[in-house]
């Protein structure tokens, strides 16, 4: 019993419990009796704390600053105090997942494009069906909007088709200014090399073991393993596909995301495909501390 709530439960259920008066009740309990006589004028926030629960058990892996973004879509007003109030009065605080121990060291800021389409970042993630077969899936994100362009899954995934699957995103979003990958297999064989001389697209490598580098697609790993693969048993790879572009169109059109001020990837898209910024691109060079500049 530390907080006055449950030392006044713990007076009434003595009261009850044992016909003793408030003063016998508050002195074992060790409660002022004026304390034990405060009655609360805070508004009761029912309705608040009923889609809070609601939502958070719809989006287990949301904080409350995520559902307060949401919530804020849906007219509830209440700042981040209060909202963290409720989230803990509530119990839905999310689980912490364990995670590998990550070595320490010096991190230079990853330069940001300026518009969208300049930049898309690509990687692979893994998982595997409830009958243990593994299966890959190739993420496309841009790195203006975060928006996710494509999330193939598939049992195999060679550099070939990893072309054909950036040829129908050039098709329908248009060609990036450059590409930015890990040193795996895949983004370094033949195919890719002559993808990336045909479509006249500058293909930049991180420096090997620095997946900060590649920090855009890394983070959206993160949160597609965080929300959705860890959530999800899935029975087939066409079961894959179907809860992979349920949770991509989630993702890209209600999701909102933090770091866009709560706004989500297709707001940001269109908002910044209607602006006039410089099409510049700065790189980190992998060779030296000195930043390259490119422009096109």
């Amino acid at each position: 019993m530390v907080t006055p709530v449950a030392r006044r439960q713990a007076v009434r259920h003595i009261q009850e419990a044992l016909d003793l008066s408030e003063r016998r009740a508050c002195a074992l309990v060790g409660l002022a009796r004026r304390v034990a006589r405060y009655v609360s004028t805070r508004a009761d926030d029912a309705a608040l704390r009923q889609r809070l629960r609601d939502l958070a058990g719809q989006r287990r892996r949301f904080g409350y600053r995520r559902l307060g973004y949401l919530l804020a879509r849906e007219g509830f007003k209440a700042n981040h105090k209060k909202l963290f109030r409720l989230y803990q009065e509530e119990g839905l605080k999310v689980r912490h997942r364990g995670g590998r121990k990550r070595a320490l060291g010096t991190r230079s800021p990853m330069t940001i494009p300026q518009k969208p389409g300049q930049r898309w970042s690509l990687d692979f993630v893994s998982d595997a069906l409830i009958c243990g077969r593994r299966f890959r899936i190739l993420a496309v994100i841009d790195d203006f909007s975060r928006k996710n362009l494509a999330l193939v899954a598939d049992t195999s995934l060679s550099g070939g088709r990893v072309a054909r699957e950036l040829t129908a995103l050039v098709e329908r979003y248009g060609k990036p200014l450059m590409i930015v990958s890990d040193n795996g297999t895949e983004f370094t064989s033949h195919a890719i090399l002559k993808w990336a001389d045909k479509m006249k697209v500058e293909w930049h490598y991180i420096a090997p073991g620095k997946p900060q580098q590649n920090g855009f697609v890394e983070s959206f790993n993160g949160r597609l393993r965080d929300e959705c693969l860890n959530e999800t048993l899935f029975t087939s790879i066409s079961h894959a596909r179907q809860v992979l572009a349920d949770w991509q169109e989630d993702y890209n059109t209600v999701r909102p995301h933090s770091q866009l001020d709560g706004r989500t990837p297709d707001q940001v898209a269109r908002q910044g495909s209607r602006g006039h910024a410089p099409e510049t691109l700065v790189i980190p060079s992998t060779s030296s501390h000195k930043k390259r500049e490119l422009s096109f």
